[in-house]
């Protein structure tokens, strides 16, 4: 279980991990705090395919809007420590970010299946019949990993890559203009112009 603050930020409430927002008779604003312990943590990291999540703090408000939305703006604080895609060494990252979410009661809710238009503002949400607060802080978490951790002093250096029996393709090769400086004579044949004294 989380460890909740003793004197929450916010006054009014402090949430449980997952609540009915549609159900709440009251449309005072709710602060909460997640600090998984230790072992929730591992469980945590062991999903997201990182080595370790040294620290993890969730903690912000759920604020009504209007006659049945709810704004969710909160803090994400966290340390994590990922294999370097070059060496494979331990990297440890340190994660800040805000997350913010809009849960709109009239927001169609469709099966995967079906397309559905995008809402202009990529923060909105329907309403979910419960909103899980761990659950959001694990989403944000993902969001916020670095997709390439890299140690310091680690170079990617140059993939090449080809066919069997094909003279792989370097970098270089590829940039504007290097077709071009393949077709141009070299020096003995620039310095011969066929002609004679």
């Amino acid at each position: 279980m989380a460890n909740m603050p003793e004197q929450p930020r916010n006054p009014a409430k402090t949430a449980p991990r997952s609540l009915r927002l549609a159900g709440l008779r009251s449309r005072e604003p709710i602060a909460f705090e997640l600090v998984p312990d230790p072992e929730e943590r591992a469980a945590l990291a062991e999903r997201l395919g990182i080595t370790t999540l040294k620290k993890l703090r969730f903690f912000g408000e759920l604020c009504p809007e209007g006659q049945a939305d709810w704004r969710l703006e909160a803090s994400l604080g966290a340390t994590v420590v990922q294999p370097c895609v070059v060496t494979l060494a331990p990297v440890s990252t340190r994660i800040d970010t805000d997350v913010l979410r809009l849960y709109r009661a009239d927001m169609p809710t469709r099966p995967e299946a079906e397309e559905i238009e995008m809402p202009e503002d990529d923060n909105e949400e329907p309403l979910p019949d419960r909103l899980d607060l761990a659950l959001v802080m694990e989403e944000a978490l993902a969001l916020a990993l670095p997709l390439y951790p890299r140690a310091e002093g680690a170079d990617l250096g140059e993939a090449v890559f080809a066919a069997p029996g094909v003279a792989p393709m370097q970098d270089a090769e590829l940039k504007p203009f290097a077709a071009l400086a393949r077709l141009r004579p070299s020096g003995d044949d620039a310095d011969s112009d066929g002609t004679s004294d």
